[in-house]
């Protein structure tokens, strides 16, 4: 019985004994690990560091597409028009100057797209001799500037115009001057809201365009998709306070480009629009025997307010600094 109780007494010994071994050994690994831990972390601040003094200061880029198609028909027998020829070019162009502060934000963004189509039919005297025409004329120049409130959120003001250039150059024009919010969630996505906005229309005595205080609500987004694609969307919209459905307008358009060497690649990019005045005024340039005292924006049907859109495929080009 005695050499019984020994050994219980010496098993319960050596339990006790490997039992603080081991206790003391975890709190050693854990004091190791926590050191370790520490190290990461600074390492990890301190290159976030990096990325932010990176992300600061001024950043510029500028991307553009060049569309173009040529076809020609000579004695072609098997055509309606055996000898017709025909030229499509377009081009777009992209650019920006941001600059990114820890208190404020300055971001510029200009947006051109300028479209020429001719058109042949040498056996046909009206077309023989014809000569390009504008197929689309576009220029769209923005400016947000940014007072940081919070890591996403930022008081602001924004200053937009957009008119043709190549031709009737601020006929109309349209300028957007507004206060408000801008809200970012994320690096590449940039919410405007301005419930404070007024949107002055220029245009000529000859043309019907009236000027009204309302909300302008943007967001621009870029990614990088897979594959080297890269995708820039942006969402331009002003919603009327006088009168809704006729007075706001809207503007959305997407670029894609697929970079294959040096910065030359492939790119496509489409537009969608809505502007119910523009619709109008259009209807009245096309039948001069329309009264705009009798025929009024009210009275515009629906298929003459038709969404207008535009694409466009071709090389692209881009810099970024």
């Amino acid at each position: 019985m005695k050499k019984v109780l020994l050994f219980l007494l010496i098993a319960l010994g050596v339990s006790t004994a490997m039992s603080a071994q081991t206790l003391e050994e975890l709190k050693a690994q854990k004091a190791e690990k926590d050191s370790q831990i520490a190290a990461l972390k600074g390492e990890a601040n301190a290159i976030q560091a990096q990325i932010d003094a990176l992300d600061k200061g001024w950043k510029t880029g500028a991307f553009g597409t060049i569309g173009l198609n040529l076809n020609g028909f000579d004695n072609w027998l098997q055509k309606a028009d055996p000898n017709t020829s025909a030229i499509t070019i377009g081009i777009t162009g992209n650019a920006f100057a941001n600059l990114i502060e820890d208190k404020y934000f300055w971001r510029n963004a200009l947006n051109l797209n300028f479209g020429w189509l001719r058109f042949r039919n040498d056996d046909d005297p009206v077309t023989a001799d014809n000569d390009f025409e504008q197929t689309a004329d576009v220029l769209n120049l923005s400016s947000l500037f940014g007072y940081k409130v919070s890591d996403q959120w930022a008081i602001s003001t924004l200053a937009e115009y957009r008119t043709s250039v190549l031709s009737n150059f601020n006929n109309p024009g349209y300028l957007d001057i507004g206060a408000g919010a801008t809200w970012t969630p994320v690096t590449n996505l940039v919410v405007v809201f301005h419930p404070l906005n007024y949107n002055f229309v220029f245009a000529d005595e000859d043309v019907t365009f009236d000027s009204s205080l309302g909300c302008k609500i943007v967001a621009d987004y870029n990614q990088s998709l897979p594959m080297g694609i890269a995708w820039r969307s942006n969402l331009s919209a002003f919603a009327s306070y006088s009168d809704l459905s006729n007075l706001s307008n809207w503007t959305w358009i997407n670029g894609f480009s697929f970079t294959a060497w040096k910065g030359i690649g492939v790119g496509l990019e489409f537009g969608l629009r809505s502007n119910k005045q523009e619709s109008y005024n259009a209807v009245l340039a096309a039948d001069p025997t329309i009264d705009p005292e009798t025929f009024t924006i009210d009275d515009l049907a629906d298929e003459d307010n038709d969404l207008q859109g535009y694409w466009l495929i071709g090389i692209t080009y881009s810099i970024t600094k």
